[in-house]
């Protein structure tokens, strides 16, 4: 079966790809809320505790580099059941450790086989008709976004009341289920390249040199992708001290105001497919930018009034990175057919570098000039994001410099 219509893409199965991409995305994020309860259960330190996220993080950044060019060389659909099989074994294999060293490899195979939410979205991209792949990609995304938003959410209650071992057992049960859907569900398809796997990674960097769209939307996304880890990686710090005195249920909680960017991102798609997707990564980066500057006025504020703006600010930021996300894969995905997996693993290798320079920044920051020092380099992040999106395109490389 070749999926080469559109008829292959009916509305059940792009519920389905957003579930599964949501899904596998979540497996990233179960275990932070649990590390407290799971540290003092296997009589670990903090220090350790966080090499396991830190791992799992790791192991997703490999996988996306190393494992998902092999959509474009092998069936999208083989490849997203393996996965879904070593990641139902993982979270096993996490379920049941009795020491934190056998953690710690479940949480780097977790987070290899997670990645499976990146060869769902570029199959969705491949399923869809051109005309509609904005629309489409972006109701995907809105369950990959979702999957990150309510995992932390699920798996603190799971934990509080069943105990952090029960949230991983179910974890696995929902992505055994998931592999059974998607291989009843899911079409094959055909292999765009028969390139070794050798040259098939060369690519990658061939593709970055050819392209000058691919380099400006990885770029433009991980600058955007840079200022919100460095929010996110300090807000909890920041509630916890003066004036606000407030746990980390609280920062988690400020998390659900992502929620709007989720939702709006079939929207996003939608007018991507009509007005562009340059249009649409603009009005993102710019509505990023104004959020982040937004909360140079948080010192000047009651505590009350503080936590309105960051909540009405992390909204508008969410909202703004998500449409631009969108709108880059709208970009990318139409450079090349034959190479979606690979053009996916460079967009996504940009916002994961943009995290992670993102967190230390962000931490370099407060430690340094407070909230205040943060905002800047978030917003100066954004700024920088929307500079690029703007500035004139002059390449003459063979694919338009969006």
């Amino acid at each position: 079966m070749s999926p080469t219509s559109s008829t292959t893409l009916s509305r059940s199965l792009v519920f389905l790809l957003a579930i599964g991409a949501g899904l596998g995305v979540a497996s990233l994020y179960y275990s932070q809320p649990m590390l407290g309860v799971l540290g003092a259960d296997l009589h670990a330190s903090g220090e350790t505790l966080g090499w396991i996220p830190t791992l799992t993080q790791l192991g997703y950044a490999f996988g996306i580099l190393m494992l998902a060019p092999l959509g474009d060389r092998y069936d999208r659909k083989h490849i997203i059941l393996i996965k879904a099989a070593v990641l139902s074994l993982a979270l096993l294999l996490a379920s049941v450790s009795s020491t934190v060293g056998l953690l710690l490899a479940a949480s780097f195979a977790i987070g290899l086989s997670a990645t499976l939410a990146q060869d769902i979205v570029p199959a969705a991209a491949h399923l869809a008709p051109a005309e509609q792949r904005g629309k489409i990609v972006g109701t995907v995304m809105t369950g990959l976004l979702l999957g990150i938003l309510l995992s932390r959410v699920v798996s603190g209650f799971v934990a509080e009341q069943f105990g952090w071992r029960m949230m991983f057992v179910a974890a696995a049960v929902s992505i055994v289920a998931l592999g059974a859907a998607l291989w009843r569900g899911l079409p094959r398809f055909v292999p765009s390249t028969q390139m070794a796997y050798r040259d098939l990674l060369g690519s990658l960097l061939t593709l970055w040199r050819q392209h000058p769209s691919l380099r400006r939307a990885a770029t433009a996304q991980g600058l955007l992708s840079l200022g919100f880890s460095a929010f996110w990686s300090t807000l909890a710090v920041m509630l916890h001290g003066e004036p606000f005195h407030l746990g980390a249920g609280a920062a988690g909680a400020f998390g659900l105001a992502g929620a709007a960017g989720a939702l709006a991102a079939p929207l996003a798609g939608r007018v991507a497919d009509t007005r562009g997707p340059l249009a649409v990564a603009s009005l993102g980066a710019g509505l990023t930018m104004v959020s982040f500057a937004a909360m140079i006025f948080l010192p000047f504020l009651s505590a009350h009034a503080a936590l309105w703006l960051i909540a009405g600010s992390a909204i508008g930021f969410d909202l703004g990175i998500q449409t631009s996300l969108i709108a880059h894969q709208s970009i990318v995905y139409g450079i090349d057919p034959a190479a979606r997996s690979r053009l996916n693993a460079i967009l996504m290798t940009g916002v994961f570098i943009g995290m992670a320079a993102g967190g230390a920044l962000g931490s370099l920051a407060l430690a340094h000039w407070g909230w205040t020092g943060v905002t800047v380099v978030a917003t100066g992040a954004a700024a920088a994001a929307l500079a690029m999106r703007l500035w004139p395109a002059t390449s003459r490389a063979s694919t338009p410099a969006y």
